[in-house]
């Protein structure tokens, strides 16, 4: 009786652990899903919900229109389809440009922090310092350097440019703007990456009499790639997501031509309450982000 109670015991015993062996995952997976699905995946079904409506907030009802909002955008008769796609082109436009800098621009200050030299620290620091300030802050200041009238760059320059109403000087200023304020972060992570690389690649390297450029073809590029991977992916999105520049330094000037898809979308959803067109858009934009991001880890991956 006593052994059949103990393997009772112990058969109780090992199912509880197994079943709290399969559970603890889950457990601590827990608060992140739940998070996750009230702030991102909820928003996100309730907004495929809304772009099937024509959701007004000055309308009582709320009519279910299907597809006619993705139908319009493809639609050159209707209201949204010019501006919305004049939007789209200023998002690739600024993407197009400023995605090269963001990269390799970082690359290179990474390389030259990566060094052993007095201040080295120091450097890592103020290269980093204009990502810590927000967007307004950025913005405001830049506007009032850019001003043709009073501003200090055109008094520098000895030039009388419209830095912000103008082009092609709208979009220097926007792309200048964006790389002086985030280079650092891409700069960081570059750097976080190439002190992972063992020292020992680097000295096998000079054995064999490897030049500066062929260390780093063979040696940092090769282990950079998943940091490079990183760094490319988050910065097209960002590129492609860009509000706060284009909303408060260019204000989307000259004649919309700067007004990012982001910037229409928040006009035609809260100023102009058609929240299921602005809906709409977002994940026609969100479509494109998917597929250049697939792109992108195809491309990285055919050359691992």
């Amino acid at each position: 009786m006593v052994s059949l109670a103990a393997k009772a015991a112990r058969s109780r015993t090992s199912k509880s652990m197994s079943w709290n062996g399969w559970a603890t995952p889950y457990l601590f997976l827990a608060p992140y899903l739940v998070l996750f699905g009230v702030f991102v995946l909820a928003p996100a079904l309730f907004g495929i919900w809304v772009s099937l409506h024509d959701w007004d907030f000055m309308l009582e009802g709320r009519p279910f229109v299907g597809l006619d909002n993705y139908t319009a955008l493809l639609d050159p008769a209707s209201a949204v389809y010019a501006d919305f796609w004049m939007s789209m082109r200023a998002t690739g436009i600024f993407t197009l440009i400023s995605v090269p800098f963001l990269v390799v621009l970082p690359l290179g200050i990474a390389l030259l922090l990566n060094r052993p030299f007095r201040g080295r620290t120091f450097f890592r620091g103020l290269f980093f310092a204009p990502y810590v300030l927000g967007v307004a802050v950025v913005c405001l200041m830049w506007r009032l350097l850019l001003d043709p009238n009073l501003g200090l760059i055109d008094s520098l320059l000895g030039t009388d440019i419209a830095w912000t109403t103008s082009l092609p000087w709208a979009w220097v200023a926007l792309v200048g703007v964006t790389v002086w304020w985030t280079i650092g972060f891409n700069g960081v992570i570059y750097l976080a990456g190439m002190q992972d690389i063992p020292r020992e690649l680097y000295d096998a390297a000079k054995v064999d009499g490897a030049s500066r450029w062929a260390e780093f073809r063979h040696v940092t590029l090769p282990g950079l790639r998943p940091v490079a991977l990183f760094v490319v992916t988050t910065t097209i999105l960002a590129s492609a997501n860009m509000f706060g520049q284009s909303y408060l330094l260019t204000q989307g000037s000259p004649g919309g031509e700067t007004r990012t898809a982001i910037v229409y979308m928040l006009d035609v959803g809260l100023k102009q309450y058609k929240m299921g067109s602005a809906s709409a858009m977002s994940y026609v934009l969100t479509l494109a982000l998917i597929v250049i991001s697939v792109l992108n880890f195809r491309l990285f991956r055919g050359r691992s």
